[in-house]
């Protein structure tokens, strides 16, 4: 009998399809805001270099806000993370979603040969294993 292969042995990057989401350093916070609406993503990356050196997420557009700041004069650039993490496109679902963990992080960047080609969410990781523990 073939044994199929679980999902968690499957490379991240059958979960790449999606362009990534970019704004420019001098965007305001509030453009941010609307491009992870817009774009129905929790994080954006900054800059349009293939190997990005900074990335937004919901939670630091709420960060902006909740400190009082406004959100039109704050740039993404002034408040972006640039403590990045990758995987490669080779690296199995598993191997991501612990990467993930390890770092208490909702998203990961994918990169292949030194370029960016995508990004994985906790979410995006959501629907194999729920699909998987569905079937079994």
């Amino acid at each position: 009998m073939t044994r199929i292969p679980l999902v968690g042995s499957a490379p991240v990057s059958t979960l790449t399809g999606d362009s990534v989401a970019r704004v420019s350093a001098d965007a305001s916070i509030a453009d941010v805001a609307r491009a992870l609406v817009s774009r129905d993503v929790g994080m954006v990356v900054v800059g349009d270099e293939q190997r990005p050196a900074a990335v937004l997420s919901e939670r630091d557009v709420v960060r902006v806000v909740a400190a009082g700041s406004d959100p039109t004069t704050v740039r993404a650039g002034d408040v972006a993370s640039t403590r990045l993490v990758w995987a490669s496109a080779e690296d199995t679902v598993d191997e991501v979603a612990n990467r993930m963990m390890e770092h208490y992080i909702r998203h990961i960047l994918v990169e292949q040969d030194g370029s960016l080609v995508g990004v994985v969410s906790a979410r995006d990781l959501l629907g194999p294993y729920s699909s998987e523990a569905a079937e079994g």
